[in-house]
Parts: structure tokens; C-alpha cells; sequence
């Protein structure tokens, strides 16, 4: 699954990697070190009146179309690639197509160690920015009459680099197949095991487990503590 993740690159950097119109409106956003669910983040999706994919604002955690309120939104923050075009959440924004990428220079995920948990940072050795495949939805509020905008992060099974830690991990797309599951009607092979050599994970500090941390120190490597010495032997 995907629970955290980094954007800590500029919209602009995120236009030029991603193909997208540099004249196209940016969205105005800092960088992120600890995205969250419920948070607002940057989003790639197909704008149908203007033609062509832009960046946009939406926040993390699906509202479909139909919902009452938005008290799910927490617990939609992934989708199963294998059923995604079956579950009634998520059938109309694959189909129509609302489907999304969201960028990402590193996720977070934890691995229990005794009573603990240990963050890792996981990201493509390249160093080049991750693309997960995501739906978008808008919901309307009846009350107000405004419109929000979210998105979920599709899943599918870990390769064996992160097995370790979860039996799920975020789609992520090829820099060639992204154009393709904007728009094509049904890109369901697209939905594959990213390969694990093409990867890297590193421990991070448990300063990310906290929403409210967000700098770049959270992606820094930490070190296990030195282990403790043995007593020296009397000599005597």
C-alpha cells in the first residue's frame, strides 16, 4: 500500500519530466517531504476541455461522485488495481476515464521490528521522479454547491525488494506508457509489479511516523546505534 509519500521537487520540475504544456497554469506548491492522507497534493490528470494532461491540487483520499459526505475519504486513500474496474468506488472514474498519476520523488513504508516500527524510504535508483497510477473524482457538496476534487492511489503486489515490509505497493508507470493510461479505455495491462532492481529503500528516522514533521530530513538514511561494547575481561 501507500500510506506517505514526497513531493519535493518544483511543479515546474514536475512539468518538464512528466511532457506536460509549459504554458499550461502551475499550481502553487511547496515542496513535501511527508504527504499525508486527507492532504493536498500535486496530481497529473487530462484536462478535456483544453485537451491535453496539466498538474492540479487534489486532495488524497477518493469521495466518489455519489457519496453522501466525505466521511470515507480516510479510508480510500488506495485501490486494488486487480478489481478497481468492479468495486463501485472506483468503476466510473476508471471508466470515464478519471484516472491520474501522481507524482512522487519517495514513498514511506514501515516494517514492525519487535514492538517497533521502522520507516523506510523507497524510491527508483535513478533517482528519477516515480509516477504511481491513480483515479480522480469530483463530489459535490450538497450543502454548499462546492466542488472536491480527490484522488487514490492505485496497488498491486509487492515485489520482493518491499515484500518484506507490505504484500502491497503502489502502480508505477514507465515514463512511455503514462500518455496511455490517461486516456486509452482500458490500460489494465499497464497495472504490473514495478521491478525490485529498479529500486532502492533506505531507514529513515521516526520523525515520519508525525504528519506534522515535514523537511527534508525525513529522507535522510539513519544508522543503527553502534552496538554496546563487551566488557573487557579483568586481568586480574
Amino acid at each position: 500500500m501507500c500510506g506517505r509519500f514526497a513531493q519535493k521537487d518544483s511543479p515546474r520540475a514536475y512539468t518538464a519530466y512528466f511532457s506536460l504544456d509549459p504554458e499550461a497554469p502551475t499550481p502553487n506548491a511547496a515542496a513535501r517531504f511527508n504527504v499525508a492522507p486527507t492532504q493536498s497534493a500535486l496530481v497529473v490528470r487530462f484536462n478535456p476541455q483544453e485537451k491535453r494532461p496539466e498538474l492540479s491540487l487534489l486532495r488524497w483520499g477518493l469521495v466518489p461522485s455519489f457519496a453522501k459526505d466525505t466521511s470515507r475519504a480516510g479510508s480510500l486513500i488506495n485501490a486494488r488495481s486487480e478489481s478497481v474496474a468492479e468495486k463501485a468506488s472506483f468503476k466510473a472514474a476508471w471508466e470515464k476515464p478519471r484516472r491520474c498519476i501522481i507524482p512522487a520523488d519517495a514513498f514511506y513504508e514501515w516494517r514492525k521490528e519487535g514492538s517497533a516500527r521502522q520507516p523506510f524510504a523507497i524510491a527508483l535508483k535513478s533517482g528519477a521522479p516515480i509516477g504511481f497510477a491513480g483515479l480522480w473524482e469530483g463530489w459535490k457538496d450538497p450543502a454548499s454547491g462546492e466542488w472536491l476534487r480527490t484522488f487514490t492511489i492505485l496497488t498491486c503486489p509487492a515485489n520482493p525488494l518491499l515484500a518484506h515490509l507490505h504484500e502491497r505497493m503502489p502502480v508505477i508507470l514507465r515514463q512511455d506508457d503514462m500518455a496511455r493510461f490517461l486516456t486509452a479505455s482500458d490500460p489494465a495491462d499497464l497495472m504490473q509489479t514495478y521491478p525490485q532492481d529498479e529500486m532502492t529503500l533506505w531507514p529513515v528516522s521516526s520523525r515520519v511516523n508525525g504528519v506534522a514533521h515535514d523537511d527534508a530530513a525525513l529522507l535522510e538514511r539513519v544508522y543503527p546505534p553502534p552496538a554496546a561494547p563487551e566488557a573487557q575481561a579483568s586481568l586480574f
